[in-house]
C-alpha cells in the first residue's frame, strides 16, 4: 500500500488532507515538525512526502536538503500558501519533484502525487529494503543553522524577514541589512551566509564603528610590514581573511570617503593592494553589510558615496523593531531565559502575569539587545521559580502607568491594586508608578484596607 507522510504544523489541514488521502487508499503518518518528520524517516517507509514550507523550528526548505542528504529517492512535494517562483524554483533545485500552493486542489494533488511516485519508481526500480537499509546515515548539511543560538519570530513582520533572507542567501548577491540598534542585523548576515553556497567558507565580521579611519585600509585590505609606523609585522585583511567566503560590514555608513572609494574599487575589480605592497590579490567575497543610519540621507549630504551604495545595496533587508513584532514578544523572552537558565544554572520555570502584562507593555527601544540583558539580569535577580515584576529593571515597570491625580476613591483604589500587581507587591515600585510617595501610599492602603 502506498504510504504518506504530511509535514503541517496546521493541525486542522493535515487531518482533512489525512482523512482524504485515506479514502483514496493511501497510509498517512502526519507531523508539525521537521525534527519528528526525520525520526519516522529514519524508522518506517514511505511513498512519498507532503512538506509545508513554512513550519516552526527548521523550515521545508531543511527537510528537503535532508532528504536530499539521507534518502535521495524519496519523492517530496512542497505545499504553501506563499506560491511564488523563486519558492519553486530553489524547492525544485533542492529535490522536490513538484510545487503546489493553497488553498490545494485535492484532484490537483493527487495528480502531482502519482506522477511523482511513477517517476521515483521508474529511476529506483522495487525495493524490499527496510527502511533501516535505505535509510542513508545522517549528516549535517552545511546550512543547517544551529537552532540553539537563535528563534524565529512568528509575527507578520518576522515572517517577512526571514522569508526574504531565504530568498537571498543562495544568491551572490551583495545584502544591506538597515536596522535600528539591536534588532539582529549580525545574526541575520551570520543566517545569509549559512544559507549560503559560500557556508562552508569564513564569515568575517567588521564593525566599521570601531575602527579609525586612519586603520580602516590596513583592517580591509592588510599591511606589509614596515608600511607605515607601528606596522611591526605583515597583516592580513579582512578581504583576504573572507576570501571565498561572507565579509559582513557592520556600521558601514561610519566609513570616510577615502575608505569608500577603496572599498568600491576593491569591489568592482575583486583586487586589494594591501596597505605598502606593489602585489594585488584576487579576492572573492560575497559582501553583507548594515546600518542604522539612513544612507539616502547621507548620499544627498555628500557623506557617503551613492556608486557604494548601489554597489552595496543590490538586495536590502529591513530588520523590524521588537515593537513590531508584539507578537513575538514573549517567545523571545522565553528563548533568553533559556539561555540564562544554562548560563547562571537555574530552572526558572517563566514569567508570572505582573512581569508578563509589563513586558508586553513596554516599548522596548533596544529591541532584542535591550531585552536580553533585561531577562539575563532578572533572571539573576529572580528568587522564585517565576520572574516577577519586581526583578524587572525600573525603566520597564516605570513605563506601566503613567502618573496621574488620583482622587475618586474606587479608581484609586482598583489603581493601587494594578500597580500592586504589576511590581509584584513591591511597594516602592508601586508608588513610582502611581507617581505618589512611597509614606502617601501606605497611608492610602490603610485607609482603603489593601493588604
Amino acid at each position: 500500500m502506498k504510504s504518506v507522510l504530511i509535514v503541517e504544523d496546521d493541525t486542522t489541514f493535515a487531518l482533512m488532507l489525512k482523512t482524504w488521502l485515506e479514502r483514496k487508499g493511501f497510509t498517512v503518518r502526519t507531523t508539525g515538525t521537521v525534527e519528528a518528520a526525520e525520526k519516522l524517516l529514519a524508522t518506517e517507509q514511505f511513498s512519498i512526502v507532503l512538506t509545508d514550507m513554512r513550519l516552526p523550528g527548521q523550515d521545508g526548505i531543511y527537510l528537503l536538503q535532508w532528504l536530499a542528504d539521507n534518502q535521495s529517492d524519496l519523492p517530496a512535494i512542497v505545499m504553501t500558501s506563499y506560491a511564488d517562483i523563486q519558492t519553486a524554483v530553489r524547492s525544485i533545485k533542492l529535490g522536490a519533484k513538484d510545487y503546489i500552493s493553497k488553498p490545494i486542489n485535492p484532484d490537483e494533488l493527487l495528480r502531482k502525487m502519482e506522477e511523482a511516485m511513477a517517476a521515483s519508481a521508474s529511476v529506483t526500480g522495487p525495493s524490499n529494503n527496510t527502511p533501516e537499509q535505505q535509510t542513508k546515515p545522517a549528516k549535517h548539511h552545511k546550512t543547517a543553522y544551529n537552532q540553539a543560538d537563535y528563534i524565529e519570530g512568528k509575527s507578520e513582520a518576522a515572517r517577512r524577514l526571514y522569508d526574504y533572507v531565504r530568498l537571498v542567501a543562495p544568491t551572490n548577491l551583495s545584502v544591506l541589512i538597515n536596522g535600528a540598534s539591536g534588532t539582529g542585523k549580525e545574526h541575520i548576515a551570520r543566517m545569509i551566509h549559512l544559507e549560503s553556497k559560500r557556508a562552508d567558507k569564513p564569515f568575517v565580521a567588521i564593525d566599521c564603528g570601531a575602527i579609525s579611519r586612519e586603520l580602516a585600509a590596513s583592517e580591509f585590505f592588510g599591511h606589509v610590514k614596515g608600511s607605515f609606523t607601528g606596522a611591526l609585522t605583515d597583516k592580513t585583511g579582512a578581504f583576504v581573511a573572507a576570501n571565498g567566503g561572507t565579509l559582513f560590514l557592520d556600521e558601514v555608513g561610519n566609513l570616510g570617503y577615502e575608505t569608500q572609494i577603496q572599498l568600491l574599487r576593491a569591489l568592482q575589480e575583486r583586487k586589494i593592494r594591501p596597505v605598502g605592497s606593489n602585489t594585488e590579490i584576487d579576492v572573492d567575497i560575497r559582501l553583507v553589510t548594515a546600518t542604522n543610519e539612513n544612507l539616502e540621507a547621507a548620499i544627498a549630504k555628500g557623506s557617503f558615496r551613492e556608486d557604494l551604495y548601489h554597489r552595496l545595496n543590490e538586495f536590502s533587508l529591513h530588520m523590524p523593531d521588537l515593537a513590531e513584532q508584539r507578537d513575538d514578544i514573549m517567545l523571545y523572552a522565553e528563548f533568553f531565559l533559556r539561555q540564562a537558565n544554562q548560563e547562571f544554572e537555574k530552572q526558572l520555570v517563566g514569567f508570572d502575569a505582573g512581569a508578563t502584562t509589563l513586558m508586553l507593555q513596554y516599548g522596548w527601544p533596544g529591541n532584542l539587545r535591550q531585552m536580553r540583558n533585561t531577562v539575563r539580569c532578572a533572571a539573576l535577580l529572580a528568587r522564585t521559580d517565576h520572574i516577577t515584576a519586581s526583578d524587572l529593571p525600573a525603566e520597564i515597570t516605570a513605563s506601566a502607568i503613567k502618573p496621574v491625580a488620583l482622587h475618586d476613591p474606587q479608581t484609586e483604589i482598583e489603581r493601587i491594586r494594578h500597580a500592586l500587581e504589576l511590581t509584584g507587591q513591591n511597594k516602592s515600585k508601586a508608588a513610582k508608578l502611581l507617581g505618589i510617595d512611597r509614606k502617601t501610599l501606605y497611608n492610602k492602603l490603610k485607609t482603603y484596607g489593601i493588604e
